[in-house]
């Protein structure tokens, strides 16, 4: 069964076509990654499918409601995590997730309980009354999947979740999405840029390139697709976007890379 779909979606900014008729769809728990270089269309596509972007044209579903017709059943069925840190550092971990619990609109009498279920489940309970801001890296992030979640929702959409951690945050942020899939069954689309984390944790990925999907399919799937002995995802993201991964994108991507990096780092 699929919780997502898209059909044709497309997005323009004046001439530039952004998402150019992308078409997809996500099985209902499964976690799917849209890989691509800065500049692919990842992240307006992910804007337009938590309708912070309108679509210029073809449509998507989530959970079944249209992402144009119906945007507010659209964000409540949905949890995002953003790129661009989302946690108060002036206020405690309990106290950010309390003002969600407030945003969601959770009843009054299960806050508490939410908040400390979810805290719990993301390995943050001791920190619950510490100051965000002197959190590590990998805590902030998990406190801001922590967020999305909060209301239970259907699918959650990460873009870039693990930009600027170092290698042992960035494991532990897979380990406790991993869990969540597993204990939850809820549906998960990510952006990534590292093709490790797309490989552990991916059932599918999508390759963008130029606002269009070049390839679609398992992990397993694409790298037999190449022909290549022994192939990485590294190689399959070469051969379909012929893209250096360290190329990096236009002085606007770095700077907000490496922004968002020093505010979690």
């Amino acid at each position: 069964m699929l919780t997502l779909e898209t059909s044709q979606l497309t997005r323009t900014f004046g001439e530039m076509t952004a998402v150019n008729a992308v078409s997809f769809g996500v099985e209902s728990g499964e976690v799917f990654g849209l890989l691509g270089p800065n500049g692919a269309g990842k992240s307006t596509t992910i804007k337009m499918l938590t309708t912070l972007l309108p679509p210029t044209a073809g449509h998507a579903t989530v959970a079944g409601y249209d992402i144009a017709r119906q945007a507010a059943d659209v964000r409540r069925v949905m949890g995002y995590v953003p790129q661009a840190l989302s946690a108060d550092g002036n206020l405690t971990g309990y106290e950010n997730l309390l003002i969600f619990t407030k945003l969601y609109d959770l009843p009054r009498s299960e806050r508490r309980k939410r908040v400390n279920d979810a805290l719990a489940f993301m390995g943050l309970a001791d920190a619950a009354n510490k100051l965000v801001r002197t959190y590590s890296g990998g805590m902030i992030r998990r406190l801001e999947v922590a967020q999305a979640m909060l209301h239970e929702p259907e699918v959650l959409f990460l873009d870039e979740p693990t930009v600027g951690l170092d290698p042992i945050a960035r494991r532990a942020v897979w380990e406790h999405l991993s869990q969540i899939r597993a204990q939850t069954g809820m549906t998960i689309v990510l952006t990534t840029h590292y093709m490790e984390e797309a490989d552990s944790l991916c059932q599918r990925v999508a390759i963008m390139h130029h606002g269009t999907i070049a390839a679609i399919g398992s992990p397993n799937e694409l790298k037999a697709s190449i022909g290549k002995p022994d192939a990485t995802l590294d190689d399959v993201f070469l051969h379909y976007t012929g893209d250096d991964l360290e190329s990096g994108g236009s002085y606007r991507d770095t700077s907000r890379a490496r922004r968002t990096a020093r505010r979690v780092g």
